[in-house]
């Protein structure tokens, strides 16, 4: 039976994104033909300045003027990343207790994994980026330790080590990650980084791992396209699979206000998406997460709704990327499709 067309948002603790089936993550029968499945982590507790985004999944999944009735055709893509040609369910949220980190960052590893290992791609809603840490470990735990890389979009670099007397932290994800030996310092790609943290040591550490940080002024200098060319060849060299983790903050704060530490002088929300198209397109994406919406400093949805269009175009690139694997046809995604395919 066809449910009922919904316009607008949804309410209540059934919400999935734009009303995609829902399933359990516990459960793999209930995903067993999944491609992708959605989680929501709605944890705060990493916060270090504006807290509220525990809210973010709620609004990240309805922030849409569109019917909620798990479609949405592509208009550049010419495919639809939610029903037919690709099979998306939302797991809902993992319980997160922001008061404690700990228990949350393991609860959220064991869901992602559980995914992962049932052969679908998570894509995880957050959330502050403490949440990265549980995310791509989850990944490289089922994928193999060292053999995932990160294209990592923030304004900051989130490589600190003990902040506020905490190991873990929406400014640490990076580190743990890396000195736990889940991601390679040197497979890890930054975009977007700019302003006035960290410091020379966090700053020196980077630079021992290998890390390559690309700062908004070399990407304004450079241009985007040609970063991300020179970042794809490394995140693809010697690993299985790429993890993209796109913090909000990333984007200027005219184009992203909702958002707990905002930062001047970023990418556009055009940029933005534009990127999160070639890289779903181009690079064998094992894992994704979109965190940092603030609801609470949120102007007319401007950021929830950004981030909604995110998660959109990152599954219309696997979508597509699928799709032309399959049929053996190849296409710039920064081209249009004039043929209509």
């Amino acid at each position: 039976m066809t449910p009922p067309e919904r316009y607008g948002p949804q309410f209540g603790p059934d919400i999935t994104f734009l009303g995609v089936p829902r399933c359990t993550w516990s459960d793999p029968s209930t995903y067993a033909d999944a491609d992708v499945v959605i989680l929501g982590a709605p944890f705060d507790g990493g916060t270090s300045h504006r807290p509220g985004t525990r809210f973010g999944p709620q609004y990240i999944r309805q922030t849409c003027y569109l019917p909620h009735d798990g479609s949405r055709p592509s208009l550049a893509l010419r495919v639809d990343g939610l029903q037919g040609d690709l099979t998306v369910y939302d797991a809902g949220d993992v319980e997160m207790y922001s008061g404690d980190a700990e228990r949350s960052v393991r609860d959220l590893q064991e869901a992602v994994h559980t995914v992962t290992a049932n052969g679908a791609i998570p894509l995880v809603l957050g959330g502050d980026h403490t949440i990265a840490w549980p995310d791509a470990a989850g990944v490289a735990q089922h994928l193999g330790q060292g053999r995932v890389s990160m294209i990592h979009f923030d304004a900051h670099a989130d490589t600190g080590d003990i902040e506020f007397g905490s190991l873990i932290g929406h400014g640490q994800p990076m580190r743990r990650l890396i000195e736990s030996g889940a991601l390679r310092g040197d497979r890890f790609l930054q975009m977007g980084l700019r302003g006035y943290w960290p410091g020379p040591e966090t700053l020196a550490w980077m630079a021992e791992q290998g890390m390559r940080s690309y700062e908004m002024t070399e990407i304004v200098a450079r241009g985007l396209d040609e970063c991300l060319t020179e970042a794809f060849a490394i995140a693809t060299d010697e690993c299985d699979g790429v993890f993209l983790s796109v913090d909000i903050d990333v984007c200027d704060p005219g184009h992203a206000p909702g958002t707990g530490t905002p930062e001047p002088g970023g990418l556009t929300a055009r940029q933005l998406l534009d990127a999160v198209r070639r890289i779903a397109y181009e690079l064998p994406v094992a894992g994704i997460d979109v965190v940092e919406v603030s609801p609470p400093y949120d102007h007319a949805d401007i950021t929830s709704a950004l981030a909604n269009r995110v998660v959109l175009e990152a599954l219309s690139g696997i979508a597509r990327r699928r799709r032309d694997t399959r049929d053996g046809t190849a296409w710039d995604p920064r081209q249009p499709l004039l043929d209509g395919r």
